[in-house]
C-alpha cells in the first residue's frame, strides 16, 4: 500500500523522473494516525520492520504490530505525565523499541529528541537543561541508563524509562507496554506542531536544537519515492543510528509512506563484511549510506556476496569520489545516486530516480526547493561559478525545519535577507547539476585562489595506500595559506616519507597548480564529531604545521 499517494500531487518528465510536487493534507495530520494506523487499516500484514543483531537473534514487526505497540506505548507515557508538547530524549541507539516509541510520542503530540548512545554525561546535561527535557527512554546497553540517572541528578528529568530492564529509580517501559490497554482514543495536534529536535553535531561551538513539525514527516515522501527509489513490499537499509536526522530520512516516514518495511541491524562494531552479509541474507532491495561505508564495501571484495536483491543505492553525508561510484557500479551494475541535505531539511539536491546521474555530483534541485549559488553579497552566480547553496522559499516551505530551540537570534541568521543559507559551498554546472566545494568556514584562499577541501581529497583517496583524508590551510607567508593533507592510511600500509612523497605526487599530477597539496602528515584516526563527520577545526589546532 502506496499511502504516500494520498499526500501528495506529483509529475514525472519523458524519463520518469520527478518534475513536480505538492503535498496536500489536513491541518490535524499525524503521522502515528495518519500513517501508521491507517497502514494497519489498510495492510495489517505487511512487514514494518525487520530487526536483527550479529547474534542472529531477529523480530519482524507488521504495520498492525506497530499500532498496537505505539498504542500500548503512548499509553503509558500519559500514565506516567508524559503530555502534548513535553519534550522525551529517546537513546535507543537501534534497539526495535524506537520503531513504536516515535509513532507513540508522535500521537501524543509529545516532542521526541532522538540522541546518540555515544553521549557523554555532560553532553547529556547540556542538552536537558537547554531543551527543557522532561522525560527519557533509553536503551538498557551498555552505560546509557546510568548515566542518564547521573544527569538528572544535574539536570532534574521526571522520569526515566528504561527498555527490557529492571533498574531502580527507572520505569521497565517493555514491561508496561506488555500490561497497557491497546486502544487509544486520538488526540487533538496539528500539522505545523513541533514533533521532533535533533541536536546538530556541529565541529564548532555548541550543538544546536533544531525542530521539525509534522509536515516534516510527509516532505520525506521526495527522500524515499523519488531518491531512495524504494519500493512497494521492499525492504530498505540506511546504516545510521537512530540518534542522527539520517534515522528519519532512511528508518522511518517515507519509507512506511512508500509502504517499503525497514531493514534494522542493531550492531555496535561496525563490520563491512557482517553489514554486506545482511544485504545478502535478508534481500535488502535499497541502501542508502555514506561514501565512506561504499570505500570499505570494496576493500572488503563486495562482488563475493549476492546483491542481486538490491535494485537502487543511494549516498549521502559526505561529498561522493567518481573512483567509488565506478568501483561499486563495477562491482554491481548499480549506478551510486548521491544526494545532499541537512538536519535542517530533507533532501535538497539530488541524482532522483531515472534522471542520469554524474558520478560525484549533488544532482539538481528537488522540486521542493528553488535552489541558486550566491556570493557573499548575496548575488546569484553564474554556471561554474562557487558560491554558498541557499534555498528562496516558496509560499509554503515544506521540510525545512521551524527554528533553533531556544536562540531565535540564530534562526533569523540563517534565514538572512529573506533567504535560508546552507553554510555549504558548491557550483552549479552548464546542465543543472550541483557539485560540492566544501563547508564555508573550510574554504582554503591560497595564492588568490579559492580551493575546497573536496576536490583535493577526491584525488588523494584515489590512492590505493589512503583510507581517508582531510584537506585544510595552514598559514603560509608566501601564498595566505598552504594546501595541507592528513591521511590515514589503509590497512597494510606504514607512514614513511617515500609514502608521503609519492601520495604527494600522485595527487598534484592530477591537480591544477593551484591546488597542489605542499604538507602531508598521518594520522592514525581522524578527530571526528558524535555523527562521524571530520572535524577539520580540531585538525587545524591539533596537527604540526
Amino acid at each position: 500500500m502506496q499511502l504516500f499517494k494520498n499526500f501528495c500531487d506529483y509529475t514525472l518528465d519523458d524519463n520518469g523522473v520527478l518534475n513536480s510536487f505538492k503535498l496536500k493534507f489536513e491541518d490535524n495530520y499525524n503521522f502515528g494516525y495518519d500513517v501508521v494506523d491507517e497502514m494497519a487499516r489498510l495492510a495489517p500484514d505487511d512487514t514494518a520492520l525487520v530487526w536483527t543483531t550479529p547474534d542472529n537473534e531477529t523480530k519482524t514487526f507488521t504495520f498492525k504490530d506497530i499500532s498496537v505497540l505505539s498504542n500500548k506505548a503512548a499509553n503509558v507515557f500519559k500514565a506516567n505525565g508524559v503530555k502534548k508538547g513535553d519534550k522525551v530524549i529517546l537513546i535507543l541507539k537501534r534497539n526495535y523499541e524506537y520503531w513504536y516509541v516515535i509513532p507513540a510520542l508522535h500521537k501524543l503530540g509529545a516532542i521526541a529528541i532522538p540522541a546518540t548512545n555515544m553521549l557523554t554525561v555532560s553532553d547529556i546535561v547540556y542538552r536537558i537543561k537547554s531543551a527543557d527535557i522532561k522525560y527519557a527512554v533509553v536503551t538498557n546497553e551498555g552505560d546509557t541508563a546510568s548515566d542518564m540517572l547521573k544527569a538528572s541528578e544535574q539536570a532534574p528529568l521526571n522520569k526515566v524509562f528504561v527498555v527490557r530492564k529492571d533498574m531502580e529509580n527507572t520505569i521497565n517501559l517493555t514491561a508496561e507496554v506488555k500490561a497497557a490497554d491497546d486502544t487509544l482514543e486520538r488526540i487533538d495536534t496539528k500539522a505545523d506542531e513541533p514533533i521532533l529536535l535533533y541536536f546538530t553535531s556541529g565541529t564548532t561551538g555548541y550543538p544546536k536544537a533544531v525542530m521539525h513539525n509534522h509536515s516534516y514527516t510527509l516532505a520525506h515522501i521526495v527522500t524515499a519515492a523519488f531518491w531512495q527509489n524504494v519500493q512497494e513490499k521492499g525492504l530498505h537499509l540506511t546504516v545510521a543510528e537512530t540518534g542522527w536526522a539520517k534515522a528519519s530520512w532512511g528508518k522511518i516516514y517515507g519509507q512506511w509512506l512508500c509502504g517499503c518495511a525497514v531493514m534494522v541491524y542493531d550492531f555496535d562494531a561496525f563490520s563491512p563484511n557482517k553489514l554486506l552479509n545482511i544485504i545478502e541474507t535478508f534481500k535488502v532491495t535499497s541502501f542508502c549510506a555514506p561514501p565512506t561505508v561504499y570505500r570499505y564495501f570494496i576493500k572488503s571484495h563486495m562482488e563475493k556476496y549476492d546483491l542481486s536483491s538490491l535494485k537502487h543505492i543511494t549516498t549521502a553525508g559526505e561529498a561522493l569520489n567518481p573512483q567509488v561510484f565506478e568501483k561499486v557500479f563495477e562491482k554491481t551494475g548499480l549506478k551510486l545516486m548521491e544526494g545532499f541535505g541537512q538536519t535542517e531539511s530533507v533532501l535538497m539536491l539530488g541524482n532522483l530516480n531515472g534522471s542520469e546521474s554524474k558520478p560525484g555530483s549533488l544532482g539538481k534541485p528537488t522540486p521542493l526547493y528553488d535552489i541558486r549559488i550566491v556570493n557573499d553579497e548575496g548575488e546569484e552566480l553564474a554556471d561554474n561559478e562557487v558560491g554558498e547553496i541557499v534555498v528562496f522559499p516558496s509560499e509554503k516551505q515544506y521540510g525545512i525545519f521551524m527554528g533553533y530551540c531556544g536562540d531565535e537570534e540564530l534562526y533569523k541568521n540563517v534565514w538572512r535577507n529573506g533567504v535560508y543559507h546552507t553554510g555549504d559551498t558548491a557550483y552549479r554546472d552548464e546542465d543543472g547539476y550541483y557539485w560540492y566545494v566544501g563547508r564555508i568556514d573550510d574554504l582554503i584562499k591560497s595564492r588568490g585562489f579559492r580551493v575546497g577541501p573536496f576536490e583535493v581529497e577526491n584525488e588523494i583517496v584515489k590512492h590505493p595506500a589512503v583510507i581517508e583524508c582531510a584537506v585544510i590551510g595552514v598559514p603560509d607567508k608566501s601564498r595566505g595559506q598552504a594546501i595541507k593533507a592528513v591521511v590515514k592510511l589503509a590497512d597494510g600500509y606504514e607512514p614513511s616519507k617515500d609514502l608521503e612523497q609519492d601520495i604527494k605526487h600522485f595527487a598534484n599530477s592530477r591537480l591544477a597548480s593551484y591546488k597542489h597539496i605542499q604538507l602531508l602528515e598521518f594520522i592514525d584516526e581522524m578527530p571526528k564529531t558524535i555523527s562521524g563527520k571530520i572535524k577539520r577545526t580540531t585538525i587545524r589546532e591539533e596537527v604540526s604545521e
